[in-house]
């Protein structure tokens, strides 16, 4: 038998080369669909698609470019200045805010003096603050000025003292902790009204302000945190004793601080001023520098056991 293979390949049967020439006609041969035939109605509808776009970005220029808009944008912008320029001078009243600047510009060697001026202050001879053309002079030129830095870091401090105290102790809790800080944040405000209002009612014309007394009442916390300190190192004993110098220093520098802004006439005069306002003045400045002793042990007596 021969097993060779036709020289001609595979042979299609007629029939089924009929078949393929019947699908294979026009209507298969055509790969993309004949649009040339299409009415002007589908290309407006393109070009109308086209066109969008342009349209409403158009239509956005021409709002802007419109008077009216353009003069309510300017209302709009004058009466948002209007307004922070209101809220800016209502708060300047209480706070002025513009001069927080001022009570934080410090550096190392301001704060160290300042450190050293709130522990030894006996030695000190010139209390008074330096002006250059009726303007204080910045806390890092004059050791005298008042500064907000070494309350607020006095303050952040004291708190993380106060934490660490109370782990030692095995009673740290961050519950106890925030009542720790919102007590003394508490008590420095009341404090700071406490002033204002015996200013206003015994009338005292002072330059003194709110700032200044936030100021003046927030360095008790370096005493404070040299006696819980030294309580944690040393003992209870050590604590007492550090605290007790703290807080003769801090009345000594309160005394010597306040008396020439509460007594600017009599200090001015370089004499004392005999008088019933001069004795009322007197006896402000004295509860204020003796207030501080008592917060200062009221805040720390439970942190050392």
């Amino acid at each position: 038998m021969d097993f060779t293979a036709p020289q001609s390949g595979f042979r299609q049967h007629p029939n089924m080369r009929l078949r393929n020439s019947s699908v294979d006609g026009s209507d298969g041969s055509q790969l993309f669909e004949d649009t040339s035939g299409a009415g002007p109605g589908s290309q407006m509808g393109n070009r109308n698609k086209q066109a969008g776009p342009q349209a409403d970005a158009f239509a956005g220029q021409t709002l802007l470019s419109d008077p009216m808009s353009n003069l309510a944008m300017v209302y709009g912008s004058s009466l948002a200045s209007q307004g922070r320029d209101l809220v800016d001078r209502n708060l300047d009243r209480f706070i002025p805010i513009s001069k927080l600047k001022y009570y934080f510009a410090v550096d190392t060697v301001y704060v160290g003096k300042k450190l050293g001026l709130l522990v030894f202050p006996y030695m000190h001879q010139n209390w008074e603050v330096n002006y250059q053309q009726d303007t204080p002079v910045a806390p890092r030129f004059d050791v005298n000025a008042p500064d907000l830095y070494i309350p607020a870091m006095g303050f952040i401090t004291y708190v993380l003292v106060a934490g660490l105290a109370l782990g030692t102790q095995n009673r740290f809790s961050p519950e106890l902790l925030g009542v720790q800080a919102s007590s003394a944040f508490v008590w420095l405000i009341m404090e700071v009204l406490a002033v204002l209002l015996s200013l206003y009612l015994v009338t005292v014309n002072t330059d003194l302000t709110t700032i200044d007394l936030l100021a003046f009442s927030g360095y008790k916390y370096v005493g404070m945190i040299v006696g819980v300190v030294a309580g944690l190192l040393f003992g209870k004993l050590a604590y007492y004793l550090s605290l007790l110098w703290c807080c003769a220093a801090i009345f000594v520098f309160m005394i010597r601080t306040l008396r020439l802004k509460l007594l600017s006439e009599a200090a001015a005069e370089g004499r004392l001023v005999r008088g019933t306002r001069n004795q009322l003045r007197m006896y402000l400045t004295m509860s204020i520098a003796a207030a501080q002793p008592i917060v200062m042990y009221w805040l720390t007596y439970h942190l050392v056991r």
